[in-house]
């Protein structure tokens, strides 16, 4: 069981969250805890453009008293490097509903993904974001600093689980190009 704080009334509730991979009936919640999380449609957008594609390789949401409350999705990204494809994973969007907020939701829906990509034979995952947050799980830029990117800079980051690229061209599924435009 989590733990989550209301604030309002300063006392703990213990509650149940579980995590699950997401499912076609889950499409109208994720679209709202996106829009809630990012205060825009724009992440929503891309999560359904991505499975629309099937570019989703986990998609997983944090359900809290049958409530879905966090959504992460992973989506297949290559590492193109002297004529080869080396299959990777972006990490893109995670969103946890703003009144879950502190509550380890996010964390738990990264540590359950990595163990599914782990477990299907994924070894390199890419994200853009906070240095800070991310790097409590492994990322780290230094580790991403090779690889050629519209985004590269501080806040692109990679983890690798085992033989992965150090280099080459990041080539995201197409529903990323709209907003590298």
């Amino acid at each position: 069981p989590a733990r989550h704080t209301n604030t309002k009334r300063n006392e703990i509730v213990m509650s149940m969250m579980s995590i699950r991979p997401a499912t076609p009936r889950d499409r109208d919640a994720i679209r709202l805890v996106e829009k809630n999380a990012f205060g825009q449609q724009t992440e929503a957008g891309l999560v359904d453009a991505l499975v629309a594609a099937d570019d989703a390789v986990v998609e997983l949401v944090a359900e809290e008293d049958g409530q879905i409350v966090g959504h992460i999705l992973f989506s297949r990204l290559f590492v193109q490097e002297g004529g080869r494809e080396f299959p990777a994973v972006a990490l893109a969007p995670l969103a946890v509903d703003p009144s879950f907020h502190g509550t380890g939701i996010g964390g738990a829906l990264i540590r359950e993904g990595h163990i599914r990509l782990k477990a299907a034979g994924e070894t390199l995952s890419i994200v853009l974001g906070d240095p800070a947050y991310y790097g409590r799980f492994g990322y780290a830029h230094a580790r991403a600093a090779g690889f050629e990117s519209v985004w590269q800079g501080d806040a692109l980051q990679a983890l690798a689980w085992g033989e992965a690229p150090q280099a080459g061209r990041l080539a995201y599924a197409a529903a990323f190009d709209a907003l590298a435009a």
